[in-house]
């Protein structure tokens, strides 16, 4: 088959590798229709390569159709239309229970102390092939695959691998009050859709905050107040205040994460630690491991005393600097963590009708083909061609 492969620094290509098969009776494999890039594979792209070996299958938001079943699945057969949730979790443990299946204690990757693991996302998660492939070995097939029906385009269900319930969580965690006030930090993918979930939800004043003008403009026409960081730089967190009567935003959503435009030192340590050798990469980075923390410190800067700030951003860093006694004096909630994709499916799926209040059908900016992976990576990542979100057709 035919899939997108990591290779080095900056350098993903589309190989010929060997088909999945089914390993154990639970298993299924789907045969890829659509896969999304998702910022997160940008992480992968930039700075997690001490994470990964060469080959490894990247991709984590995949749909397409089941076309082979280990002998003991009954809740899907040959045929069926199917997305793929990016946590691998077993929906039957203790933690599943909980609804928190990013948590999913028989996949939890214990040697290295981390959570549930991941479709296409490192050695911190498992090192299990994703899905910007042709073929996709899915296991616990009675519980991990959400199915949804034939007939409307791949574009109104394949969120549900990531954006939309990554989104729907950020939203719940930012615990909004009713009426009540939000800021969004970063407009990308995730930023974006928690923009529309917040509205949707009942948010009186949504103020999405980004640097790059595509996005501005597409989360303005969705009724968001926008803010270029450009233009306000520093002074943007008394902006927000003057639009809250003082106070700042009731919540706070950081969508921007590990890779927030920061300071020069840190961005050139992240791009140093990218470069070293794997076994020295990791050590640094699971020790020493630094992220920008622009976008964190602009969320503590913003949310009102006694708000709630919510992490849907990607943070890596083994000491980064908390600024421990504002959040204490500010009296902040915090929430954070991967999606709990499984957990937030049943409020989702109900969206996802003829209305498409959320606007999934033309949420993609770009669709391209398979083949053309290792170029939408470098518009992506440059922020180039307006591209804020792209459907891999396969």
């Amino acid at each position: 088959m035919r899939a997108l492969t990591w290779h080095g620094k900056r350098d993903v290509r589309v190989d010929t590798v060997p088909d999945p098969h089914i390993t154990e009776p639970t298993d299924i494999i789907v045969r890829v229709t659509s896969s999304g890039i998702c910022g997160s594979d940008l992480h992968l792209y930039e700075v997690l390569g001490p994470y990964l070996e060469p080959g490894d299958i990247l991709g984590h938001e995949p749909m397409g159709i089941v076309e082979e079943v280990g002998s003991e699945v009954t809740a899907v057969t040959p045929g069926d239309r199917v997305v793929i949730p990016f946590n691998v979790s077993c929906g039957t443990c203790w933690m599943c229970g909980q609804g928190l299946h990013s948590q999913c204690e028989t996949t939890q990757v214990r040697e290295r102390g981390m959570g549930a693991s991941l479709f296409g996302y490192t050695k911190l998660y498992g090192q299990v092939p994703g899905g910007q492939a042709e073929l996709l070995r899915v296991p616990f097939g009675n519980t991990l695959p959400v199915k949804v029906p034939h007939g409307p385009p791949d574009d109104r269900f394949v969120y549900l691998s990531d954006v939309l319930p990554t989104a729907w969580q950020a939203v719940e965690y930012a615990d909004i009050p009713p009426g009540g006030s939000v800021t969004v930090l970063g407009l990308g993918p995730i930023g974006d859709m928690a923009s529309r979930i917040a509205l949707h939800r009942g948010a009186s004043q949504v103020i999405g905050v980004d640097l790059v003008p595509e996005r501005l403009a597409r989360a303005r026409a969705r009724g968001v107040h926008t803010l270029d960081l450009n233009a306000y730089g520093k002074d943007l967190g008394d902006e927000v205040r003057r639009l809250t009567d003082g106070r700042g935003t009731d919540a706070v959503i950081d969508a921007v994460g590990m890779e927030a435009h920061g300071t020069a030192p840190i961005k050139a340590a992240q791009q140093l630690v990218g470069k070293l050798p794997s076994k020295i990469g990791q050590r640094v980075m699971g020790r020493a491991g630094m992220d920008s923390m622009a976008a964190f410190n602009l969320a503590v800067d913003v949310v009102r005393r006694g708000g709630t700030i919510s992490l849907s951003g990607v943070y890596g860093g083994a000491m980064d600097p908390v600024p421990m006694m504002t959040l204490f004096d500010k009296q902040i909630q915090l929430r954070m963590g991967q999606a709990n994709v499984r957990r937030w499916v049943p409020d989702i799926l109900p969206l996802l009708d003829e209305t498409d209040v959320l606007g999934v059908d033309d949420f993609a900016t770009h669709r391209l083909p398979l083949e053309q992976a290792p170029d939408a990576y470098r518009t992506f990542q440059a922020k180039e061609d307006g591209m804020i979100k792209t459907l891999l057709t396969i």
